[in-house]
């Protein structure tokens, strides 16, 4: 009766559209209500889950990835990633990966790599005759990249909600290879689709020009190798990267292209203000319902479940897989990774999966979810610079979503695919 009680309120607030973080908030505080808990544990865990201090990482690289699209450093990227795969067929479409990938190592958010590569791209392939479908489709699911790639926020939340325990510079190099296998992925279905269609081919431009855009875009992308090989190599943190990121950007755009108008630089500053208040007071809530399903042993309970299915890790892993990809289409990100961690890492490490590896598939398999409705925020966004309907994008992003799953078949069951990179660097 007490899960009934946690997860029938969580699911009848969701579906009557209420915020996910009141959700989060409200089944907690009834379920300790009715197990007769003091009412103030639920405050004590919101407080504690938001006062851990590497969550300083994310409102500075929020932050950090904003002042970058409004200092006009995703252009520069944009214009570089075009003189590079331009000429292939669907040129735009492969350009608008190529851009979603170099841009993803520096903003670490799919939201906002949708917005802004897809504000930049989705009208110039509009224009030049590519649908509006092909073009939403492409721009969503190259925005996952940047859930992959460091300096990714979702890796800072999972290692927070794995305890703490687990290497934030290892889950960020983890994450590199599987984010270039999926832009691979990505590159060549866009290829085969666009020539279905019929799309045309974009002028190569030359290798000189190339040269040249690449040294204009060289300010904005040395952000990546500053970041990661500075986390890397132990000189600072994670949360100090973030702080770095900002000052550095703030350097870039001011200084550097001086494209920062102060009106840009007081919106980036709001923006981050408020995304940072909505993701802590989610952090927040969702730690007190991780604390819960915790106490009523639900990871337990799952385990036993799990082994009257199968004892077979290969089997299990699936299941996660198909169990993670249902739950991803229901709840924003952040909150599923707080609220599957504590859940399923430990079920993953009964069967002997590395929690490195295993955040890389978590992650992975609920950034499919980010582009599946109801609750698709990169593909809402992306439709939404399209001008077009989630119908209409739904109706042909089939090829993409194969070419997501084949690649989360691949990181699931080929380990080394996550874990040789991080062996290396150690």
């Amino acid at each position: 009766m007490d899960l009934w009680v946690l997860f029938g309120v969580f699911t009848l607030l969701m579906f009557i559209g209420t915020p996910i973080a009141f959700c989060l908030g409200a089944a907690s505080f009834a379920t300790v209500v009715y197990l007769g808990l003091p009412p103030m544990v639920v405050f004590q865990r919101l407080n504690s889950g938001m006062s851990v201090f590497s969550l300083m990482a994310i409102p500075f690289f929020i932050y950090a990835g904003d002042l970058m699209v409004r200092g006009g450093i995703a252009q520069r990227i944009v214009a570089f990633a075009g003189s590079l795969v331009g000429h292939l067929r669907g040129g735009l479409g492969q350009v608008n990966i190529i851009a979603a990938t170099l841009f993803g190592g520096i903003s670490g958010s799919a939201v906002a790599e949708a917005a802004a590569v897809g504000g930049l791209m989705i009208p110039q392939m509009k224009a030049r005759g590519y649908g509006a479908d092909y073009a939403v489709n492409v721009t969503s699911m190259a925005a996952l990249i940047a859930l992959l790639l460091p300096p990714s926020q979702n890796m800072i939340i999972y290692s927070i909600a794995g305890g703490g325990k687990i290497s934030i510079a290892d889950l960020f190099t983890a994450g590199i290879l599987p984010g270039l296998l999926l832009a691979l992925a990505l590159m060549i279905t866009a290829y085969l689709v666009a020539r279905s269609r019929g799309y045309p081919i974009e002028k190569f431009l030359g290798f000189a020009r190339a040269g040249h855009l690449a040294m204009i875009a060289l300010p904005g992308l040395l952000l990546i190798g500053i970041i990661f090989g500075g986390v890397r190599s132990g000189v600072f943190t994670a949360s100090e990267s973030s702080c770095i990121a900002v000052i550095y950007a703030i350097l870039v755009t001011v200084l550097g292209y001086k494209s920062m108008k102060w009106t840009d630089f007081v919106h980036a500053t709001l923006g981050a203000v408020r995304t940072t208040a909505m993701v802590l007071l989610i952090i927040g809530t969702a730690a007190s319902f991780s604390w819960l399903m915790a106490y009523l042993k639900v990871p337990l309970a799952l385990i036993a479940g799990m082994n009257a299915i199968s004892t077979d890790p290969l089997v299990v892993l699936l299941l996660l897989n198909v169990l993670m990809l249902v739950l991803g289409t229901f709840m924003d990100m952040g909150p599923m990774i707080i609220i599957c961690t504590p859940i399923f890492l430990p079920m993953a490490q009964h069967y002997g999966v590395d929690p490195v590896h295993f955040g890389v598939i978590l992650i992975l398999n609920l950034g499919i979810g980010l582009n599946t409705p109801p609750v698709g925020t990169v593909q809402f966004v992306a439709c939404a610079v399209g001008k077009i309907t989630v119908w209409e994008s739904m109706r042909s992003i089939w090829p993409f979503y194969g070419a997501g799953i084949v690649v989360l078949g691949l990181v699931t069951y080929i380990p080394a695919i996550s874990l040789w990179l991080p062996s290396v660097f150690k």
